[in-house]
């Protein structure tokens, strides 16, 4: 295989600017035919390919935007990325997706590796790595190098940007709400780490509805766990040890592994224990009992993000919009789990 050549390459082979090569190639009618039919013709000879990065630094826009989220297999990170998509097609935009498997070194490759001119700006949701190592160096580099960023669902305020977010403490605290309603008094939680921006949110929710309630907490119905689809040893011990009629679950898995476990226990599930997740997923609706879930709407978040990245990009280069926080309204879906 022929070694690709650059435009500085081809300049000098020449002896001519780099502006001239560049005209040359994209049959500007500023050079002449001859000039611009010897240079075609070397470029292809030697494998000569566009670089993003030259281009834009001449201000024309690559048309690509990059999302980096710590995984898809969730129901949530795909329904975002379907909003995005929807809503950066009608634009004219592209959509790269880059998953970080919630760690902090594949974020900053990834965003290393997309900042290097594939892309005009960024969509993220930190991952569980970055959030416990509270390094954000990587993204306001490349906020400082002039490419914006969105941050939705988990974020850092240390880190100056657009960002788009669900209501998770109020989420978390209406579904407990909902609960003690139901005169469930013993009510399970089934959280993050509290590093993790959205766990310490819906935890908050969930302990501030159990205080306007006059419930007291109890330390040991918080099961802290750090494993996303793990746990059940955790679950299947406090449900041995203590006595639950409620469990809130800050994710859809855990809630579906918290009913699981109950049922193979001869809990009967609403009837001796309701379940809320959050979340409102596939899994969610064809589980058995149908799951009650704390919606996210995932795809409004890909939208809104979509919509503020984008205009940022078409805006002018001095431009000094300030920073915008949208807050998507979660809502609670009844089902048979309750």
């Amino acid at each position: 295989m022929k070694k690709k050549i650059t435009l500085k390459e081809i300049s000098k082979r020449f002896n001519v600017s780099i502006s001239t090569v560049s005209k040359a190639l994209k049959n500007s009618p500023e050079i002449s035919e001859k000039t611009r039919k010897i240079i075609q013709d070397f470029a292809k000879e030697h494998n000569y390919k566009p670089n993003n990065i030259a281009l834009s630094l001449k201000n024309q826009k690559t048309k690509n935007i990059g999302i980096i989220l710590p995984e898809i297999v969730h129901y949530f990170f795909s329904s975002v990325i379907n909003g995005v998509e929807s809503y950066a097609s009608e634009q004219g935009y592209n959509v790269i997706v880059c998953i970080s498997n919630e760690s902090f070194d594949k974020e900053v490759i990834n965003m290393q590796m997309l900042a290097n001119g594939s892309i005009d700006g960024f969509i993220m949701s930190l991952s569980k790595g970055t959030e416990k190592a509270q390094d954000f160096h990587h993204i306001n580099e490349v906020i400082a190098q002039g490419m914006p960023v969105v941050q939705i669902d988990r974020i850092t305020e240390e880190v100056d940007s657009d960002k788009v977010i669900i209501d998770d403490y109020h989420g978390a605290y209406h579904a407990v709400k909902y609960l003690i309603e139901k005169g469930r008094k013993k009510i399970a939680l089934l959280t993050m780490p509290d590093y993790m921006s959205v766990g310490k949110l819906r935890t908050e929710g969930y302990l501030k509805a159990l205080e306007e309630a006059g419930i007291p907490v109890e330390q040991d119905l918080i099961l802290r766990i750090e494993d996303f689809y793990g746990g059940g040893d955790q679950i299947k011990a406090l449900f041995e040890e203590r006595s639950v009629d409620a469990v809130f679950g800050v994710t859809e898995f855990f809630a579906v592994t918290a009913m699981n476990i109950a049922q193979k226990m001869g809990i009967s599930v609403p009837e001796d224990l309701s379940v809320i997740g959050f979340t409102d997923g596939i899994i969610s609706m064809v589980s058995n009992p149908s799951l009650t879930t704390v919606s996210q709407h995932g795809e409004e978040i890909g939208k809104t993000a979509a919509k503020l990245l984008i205009n940022r990009l078409e805006e002018d280069d001095d431009s000094t919009t300030p920073y915008v926080r949208e807050v998507v309204k979660s809502t609670l879906v009844t089902r048979e789990s309750t």
